[in-house]
């Protein structure tokens, strides 16, 4: 890496720069867990939110609005990253996330929360995009599953806490602190950030040319066409006006993006990110391993509480799971690849993953709590295989100066397909739901029903048939990744040697 690796100044050597990193990756992960526990530890306080605030028809902008301003901002955050440096981005980017999070607390109505939960995502596509990529920066091509299975902690960490923590907040405190508590985690972020990571000074930096042009049109687009997507089939039918004219928009501002790009001298995001066949084979991977996320994620709850008969709780405990068994496997997984090398290491996982989510249809109905359990644990150990070599081979087929735009791409496009995932199997969910209780409501109204005792045991097994869909796109989608990979990715990944 030479003169363009992070400096963890102070000390002399040895043990001194030891520590001093070991604060640089406290930091680290501190930030990230600002970025992992948001949405967790936001659904568990609606009810409380709802009932101060008032707006329960547009509550779902408190997460879609975060999501569409963490995306769209990625690519930008990743390019400025690669021409000021990974610092100035990670320490604007947590502050401005904790000015949404003050704001969020002292919101007078539900407008104000949505607008500042925007301000909060600004903050937090910085925050994802640029840990990952100074992860990679601190730590050679060897130890790297070690600060990922770290970060990957993380956000398992987040998973099982996040509601429980959210949950406690919002019953003997004010739901007003779920936001408030983000304030001393990240202020000891940035302390330890500004403190101990310094940085070698860029010449070029200083003449730089930003393409705020570029940036602009890349988060109009994704902001239309994300809305679009989250909008569908939720708010408006996906054929009606609304509908048809944000794609259209999207569309014409996809071509814009285009051309503008093209003319920069240094794109947002450049045509080597998708003219390199690694690159361009990780992110449609990710991108497919975002779409499929989504199944057990967003149904697999109401699964358990409406087939299973399950508790919230309960039902949070068989999601939570695959959290437990994805860092393991994805800090063992360097032992598998390389032996066998990065692309081969990510089919064997996404192989096994398509496996187990074709065998969930098959489970028996009405079935125990332990089957599913199973399935997401097993699941887990399998995405772990499969994410954490694609990232850190992609990190370490580029140098300094294009690893930033590079980590920032995978991550867009996994979040992309989450998006897109969660209306396309909304569609399917509720379609089958049509299909078998004679168009009679969504899967939304019909699980309320069920919950209250309202509705007959055929709407339990509509139910169990409609998840049953979801996972069988679910098992494509791990499909289509395992054949992406297959046919765009060189067997070894073209490593830079450091």
């Amino acid at each position: 890496m030479g003169s363009t690796t992070p400096a963890i100044r102070g000390g002399t050597a040895g043990q001194s720069d030891t520590g001093r990193r070991g604060a640089v990756v406290a930091a680290l992960m501190l930030a990230m867990a600002l970025a992992a526990l948001d949405s967790t530890i936001v659904a568990t306080a609606v009810p409380q939110i709802v009932g101060d605030l008032g707006g329960f028809s547009v509550f779902s902008w408190l997460f879609s609005g975060y999501l569409l301003a963490v995306t769209v901002t990625l690519p930008v955050y990743g390019k400025l990253s690669d021409t000021f440096g990974r610092k100035p981005v990670l320490v604007v980017g947590a502050a401005v996330f904790l000015l949404g999070s003050l704001l969020c607390a002292a919101a007078w109505n539900m407008a104000a929360l949505i607008a500042f939960r925007i301000v909060q995502g600004l903050g937090g596509g910085a925050l994802q995009g640029t840990v990952q990529t100074l992860a990679a920066d601190l730590y050679p091509l060897a130890e790297r599953p070690k600060i990922q299975s770290r970060l990957s902690t993380v956000w398992a960490v987040a998973a099982v806490a996040g509601p429980g923590l959210g949950g406690v907040l919002a019953a003997y405190t004010d739901w007003r602190w779920i936001f408030l508590v983000n304030l001393p985690v990240g202020a000891a972020a940035l302390w330890l950030i500004v403190r101990h990571l310094h940085e070698p000074e860029r010449r070029h930096a200083r003449h730089a040319r930003v393409d705020w042009a570029g940036a602009l049109a890349v988060f109009a687009c994704g902001g239309v066409l994300l809305t679009a997507l989250v909008q569908g089939g939720v708010a408006w039918p996906w054929l009606s006006a609304p509908s048809l004219a944000l794609f259209g928009t999207g569309l014409a501002l996809a071509a814009v993006v285009v051309a503008v790009e093209r003319r920069a001298a240094e794109p947002v995001i450049p045509g080597w990110v998708w003219r390199r066949r690694t690159i361009a084979a990780v992110n449609l991977a990710l991108g497919a391993l975002g779409l499929l996320m989504v199944a057990p994620a967003v149904f697999l709850p109401t699964y358990a509480q409406s087939v299973l008969g399950l508790a919230p709780v309960a039902a949070g405990f068989v999601l939570s799971v695959w959290t437990l068994s994805w860092p393991v496997t994805a800090a063992l997984s360097q032992h598998v690849y390389r032996r066998i090398g990065f692309r081969d290491t990510a089919l064997l996982g996404i192989g096994l993953a398509a496996l187990i989510l074709s065998a969930f249809p098959f489970l028996p109905y009405p079935g125990s709590w332990w089957q599913p359990t199973l399935l997401m644990l097993l699941l887990g150990g399998a995405l772990g295989l499969f994410q954490l070599p694609l990232i850190v081979g992609v990190q370490s087929t580029v140098g300094w100066s294009e690893r930033g735009t590079t980590t920032a791409s995978v991550l867009f496009c996994r979040q992309t397909g989450q998006t897109v995932g969660a209306s396309l199997f909304g569609a399917v969910a509720n379609g089958v739901l049509a299909a078998r209780l004679g168009g009679a409501g969504d899967l939304d109204s019909v699980t309320r029903a069920l919950r209250a005792g309202t509705a007959p045991e055929s709407t339990r097994r509509a139910i169990a048939e409609a998840v049953h869909a979801v996972y069988l796109g679910a098992a494509a989608a791990a499909a289509l990744a395992f054949v992406l990979l297959l046919l765009v990715a060189p067997r070894r990944f073209p490593v830079l040697e450091e």
